[in-house]
């Protein structure tokens, strides 16, 4: 059995505000390489706290060798205070990935950890769900107690679900007991083309062509980080070669997508 990998954040849940607290003290001099004290002084964070919330903000993808990432570096440009629906998106993007990141995905995605297994296994199968559903389907593939997996499940919630958290490109959100998916708020082409790059980069490195069926059929591929079946991707693919991000060869079968990027971070629009 797999395990949840979730332990990265302690008993603190996701707050934005607290993570912008890190990537003000990532942004100085010394970066994240001050002493503890320090850290503590800077972003008022208690000594159980400060950690966590690094972590948070290592695993969306905002921090790296403790100095900010150059998307968190965009991010702490554009939007210091995290309030931007492209923030949170490009937050929930690198969280789905657990704790490789960009790396090969492996055959079963909840190898990755409780979260990856989450985004890209059990939402797909599940549009409206209980906590208790989420609890008895990963309790068949985590090793953990019950107890355990429902404590860690229920920050990954909350951070779709919280104000405080992501909850504004509504990923997930939440009626009385049910979790529901489906009625996501996309960010701008932008960064769905910034995704789109990354996972080609992941993937299909060096092609200068992808068939458009294999990219809807990509594990851990950009339908399922958006939340959407394969299907509905064509009209996201649409768009990005109205922005001139794709280019797309579709006069007469098999389909095919052709990158008209140079770097992802250059044509993100974070």
């Amino acid at each position: 059995m797999a395990n949840l990998k979730l332990h990265f954040n302690g008993n603190f849940p996701l707050k934005k505000e607290e993570i912008s607290k890190i990537l003000r003290s990532a942004d100085e001099e010394k970066g994240l390489n001050d002493t503890l004290q320090n850290l503590m002084n800077k972003t008022s964070l208690g000594n159980a706290k400060v950690g966590r919330i690094k972590s948070w903000a290592i695993r969306a993808g905002l921090i790296k060798n403790n100095i900010l990432s150059p998307e968190g570096e965009i991010v702490w440009r554009r939007d210091a205070d995290l309030e931007s629906n492209i923030t949170d998106w490009l937050m929930h993007f690198y969280l789905s990935l657990g704790d490789q990141g960009l790396s090969e995905p492996p055959d079963n995605p909840a190898n990755l950890g409780g979260w990856t297994y989450f985004v890209y296994i059990f939402l797909p199968q599940h549009s409206r769900f209980t906590r208790d559903e989420l609890l008895y389907h990963t309790s068949l593939v985590f090793e953990e107690e019950n107890k355990i997996i429902d404590g860690r499940m229920r920050y990954i919630l909350g951070a779709y679900t919280h104000s405080q958290a992501l909850a504004s490109c509504k990923f997930l959100t939440q009626e009385k007991d049910q979790y529901l998916v489906g009625q996501t708020r996309l960010p701008n082409p932008y960064l769905l083309g910034y995704f789109l790059a990354k996972l080609w980069e992941r993937d299909f490195k060096g092609s200068g062509s992808v068939l458009t069926e294999s990219m809807m059929n990509q594990k851990m591929g950009l339908a399922s980080v958006l939340g959407m079946k394969a299907e509905a991707l064509q009209e996201q693919l649409n768009t990005l070669e109205a922005y001139g991000i794709i280019e797309q060869r579709r006069t007469v079968p098999p389909f095919q997508v052709i990158p008209r990027w140079d770097e992802p971070t250059k044509r993100s629009n974070i």
